[in-house]
């Protein structure tokens, strides 16, 4: 559930802080005081379109958190899917900065997200629904949810969906093997004379590196040559110098010698004499290199002639010797399947046929259970609408046969009449927002034993209806939320007087600047709001009695 929403610099909410409550919470105040403002930044904090225009006046950004407390199983796998983890206690806290110039910045227990990241998790949390956000109501696409979520029908639905994907499959390569006989032979022709190159380059992995050490040595034999007779002479001597080994050595007999006389002399003559045995296998490896040299023009043009030839099959087949033998294999593979094409299509043809046998009945056995599920919907929506006082409204579910898709084989959605005499239509095209509201909650009423949003928001559901109706929309609210947590904005004392917890939005004006706040209301000051709403700017003893009344009799 929503258990804390904070707000900073949202139009004119300076600060604001909500600890909202489990069941019904309830917020009112005067027109224009900002409680579309609250419905706004928590819009805004789960992913939804905000402009820069949001921001306070004169402030360089705005700030929305909102943290969800003990998150469902369905939220944990989004985050899961996103690579996100939730805190140890099952926490989980949104944020998102909108700044005055029009970037946003956006996070997730503290990580770095995407407006479209809050927005995957916030459909998991949160659903608001209103007279402009009830958009989830005019989709069909979410009437076919709705149905399968009423009828128990999702494991049935998942059973399709993966006989439907594996059709598709089969269908796909099926398809790519039903080439004519033209086609099938230019494009073996083509295989095979890649494969021949590539086979024929007798291509090996990191050879093209070992060549071009090779190259390196051979331009450069000359130098390389040169070197190593400087280092040999220096270490092995010429007719008119000795080498390092020799004058080591010499240096080594003459220390050993002295240290005779001079004991403390023992340990650098032992050094020296280390350094000689180590020159003289340094001089053997020199003498190595050296008889082990030598410049062959023929091998260096051997050589330059592969590099060419790895090379020019690189521009064709890979930058790699791993890319082109890869692609190596891919034609290898392609060619084989073509060659057992007409096989393997003929056994395409009967996997397919197999394929689609299962989907249709599958398909079939779930519009059957979704037509029955529609019909026990219709008649339970139709109660509570008659409940809600809106007796003359026409509810029914169209379900259409249709090809087979990732639903099924149903093209499904609700239709409505508002008026008696009226044929039903689609949603979109009748409903206003205040009856949407009012037909969702229906909907959420009979769906609340099934529907896994956490959190509902109803943003002044109670437009256009009064008296006993208020009274009837306020205990569906609160039969609702003995399931999930409600947040209601109202202007009707009926319905404020049915929740768990109220909050009052209230505008003041200070150095000529509009600042609102929001306050929980205990007993007493729910009693001065319920009256107000009744009687407007003059609060009577008999208003507040009518109050407590209200109150006390919920």
């Amino acid at each position: 559930m929503l258990s804390q929403l904070y707000i900073e610099n949202i139009a004119v909410i300076e600060k604001a802080s909500i600890d909202f409550q489990k069941g019904f919470n309830i917020l009112t105040g005067e027109t224009g005081a900002g409680k579309s403002i609250i419905i706004d930044s928590i819009n805004a904090v789960l992913g939804g379109r905000v402009s820069r225009e949001i921001v306070r006046n004169g402030a360089k950004m705005a700030r929305v958190s909102a943290l969800f407390t003990s998150i469902g199983t369905e939220t944990l796998q989004k985050l899961e899917e996103l690579g996100l983890s939730p805190e140890e206690e099952e926490n989980l806290l949104l944020q998102r900065e909108i700044r005055s110039e029009g970037k946003t910045v956006c996070r997730i227990n503290g990580r770095p997200a995407t407006v479209s990241m809050l927005r995957e998790v916030g459909l998991t949390l949160l659903s608001i629904l209103g007279q402009h956000e009830s958009y989830e109501l005019l989709s069909p696409e979410q009437h076919v949810e709705y149905i399968d979520s009423f009828g128990g029908l999702n494991e049935l639905k998942s059973q399709y969906s993966s006989a439907y994907h594996k059709l598709r499959s089969v269908k796909k390569e099926w398809d790519s093997l039903l080439m004519d006989e033209d086609q099938k032979a230019r494009r073996m022709d083509l295989l095979r004379y890649q494969i021949e190159e590539l086979e024929a380059g007798e291509i090996r992995l990191g050879e093209q590196e070992e060549l071009a050490q090779q190259r390196t040595m051979f331009r450069n034999s000359e130098k390389i040559a040169e070197s190593i007779a400087i280092a040999k002479n220096a270490l092995d001597g010429d007719d008119e110098s000795a080498g390092a080994v020799s004058s080591v050595g010499t240096a080594a007999d003459s220390l050993e010698d002295a240290a005779q006389f001079l004991p403390s002399l023992t340990s650098t003559a032992q050094k020296l004499r280390d350094l000689e045995y180590n020159l003289q296998d340094c001089l053997a490896e020199v003498r190595e290199a050296g008889e082990s040299l030598e410049y062959d023009p023929a091998r260096l043009e051997q050589v330059e002639e592969r590099l060419d030839q790895l090379y020019r099959l690189s521009l064709k087949y890979g930058s790699t010797e791993e890319e082109m033998l890869e692609f190596l294999e891919r034609s290898r593979k392609e060619l084989r399947t073509i060659e057992l094409s007409d096989e393997r299509a003929q056994e395409l043809s009967e996997e397919y046929e197999r394929c689609k046998a299962e989907a249709i009945q599958l398909a079939k056995e779930l519009s059957s259970k979704r037509r029955k599920a529609a019909s026990e919907l219709v008649a339970q929506v139709r109660e509570e609408l008659t409940f809600l006082d809106m007796p003359g409204v026409e509810f029914q579910v169209e379900q259409l046969r249709c090809p087979l898709n990732q639903w099924g084989c149903d093209k499904i959605q609700f239709l409505l009449s508002t008026n008696p005499g009226e044929p039903p239509r689609p949603m979109a095209k009748i409903a206003s927002g205040g009856e949407l509201s009012r037909i969702m909650l229906a909907i959420k009423t009979v769906l609340s034993g099934t529907d896994r949003i956490p959190t509902l928001i109803f943003d002044e559901i109670d437009t256009g209806i009064s008296g006993s109706a208020a009274r009837k929309v306020g205990l569906k609210l609160q039969q609702v939320s003995q399931n999930r947590q409600v947040l209601c904005v109202t202007h009707l004392a009926q319905i404020a007087a049915l929740a768990d917890a109220h909050f009052l939005i209230s505008k003041q004006i200070r150095d000529q600047k509009t600042f609102t706040q929001v306050l929980p209301l205990d007993f007493e000051g729910r009693k001065r709001e319920i009256a107000r709403i009744m009687g407007g700017t003059e609060i009577t003893p008999l208003l507040l009695q009518n109050a407590e009344e209200m109150l006390s009799g919920k």
